[in-house]
């Protein structure tokens, strides 16, 4: 006869959240995914838009980081693709260059939280977790430079026109390497 463990049963374990990372730097990528993988997350990766549907279609995923920028691909169309997929993901959106242009966008496509880079794990585990927006975030009377109305403006448009660089710089009235130039300035 045996007796009872005086323990009680193994809890059982929960299941690993999921997370899918959709970024084209891959060392940052395989940053990303290594941390997250050391807080127990089962984690996939994607390089492009193209991927991160194929792999979204196959697994729906508890949380989604997504780069603003992958190349010639719009980080907005793999956050409206994924919410479509799955509205329960939490989208937390990455990019070099914060506007609010993008911002608005995101959050209207189903991104949960857009962080500027850099942005670490504990940063993006917070965006993770903060489920409502924080009403006591002081509200600055700093007024904007114009060389900042001016970068918000050309991305703005570059969003509305897709990123296709031709097209935003038809529609801005400026020859497309002059705005070819100004966006290697400053990083998206």
């Amino acid at each position: 006869m045996t007796t009872p463990d005086p323990a009680g049963p193994a809890p059982t374990p929960l299941p690993a959240p999921t997370l899918l990372i959709v970024e084209d730097d891959p060392a940052f990528g395989r940053t990303l995914r290594r941390s997250f993988e050391r807080r127990g997350y089962a984690v996939a990766s994607a390089v492009s838009a193209a991927e991160a549907e194929e792999i979204a279609r196959q697994t729906r995923f508890d949380f989604a980081v997504v780069d603003l920028k992958l190349g010639n691909d719009s980080g907005l169309a793999v956050v409206q693709m994924l919410h479509e997929l799955a509205p329960e993901t939490r989208i937390v959106v990455l990019t070099g260059y914060a506007s609010i242009a993008t911002a608005v966008e995101a959050i209207k496509l189903g991104a949960s939280q857009y962080l500027a880079k850099p942005s670490n794990t504990d940063d993006i585990e917070a965006a993770f977790a903060s489920l409502q927006g924080d009403a006591t975030v002081p509200v600055d009377g700093r007024k904007s430079s114009i060389k900042t109305l001016e970068w918000e403006y050309i991305h703005r448009t570059l969003v509305e026109c897709d990123f296709n660089i031709s097209e935003a710089a038809r529609r801005l009235g400026l020859h497309r390497r002059t705005l070819a130039r100004k966006l290697g300035k400053r990083q998206l």
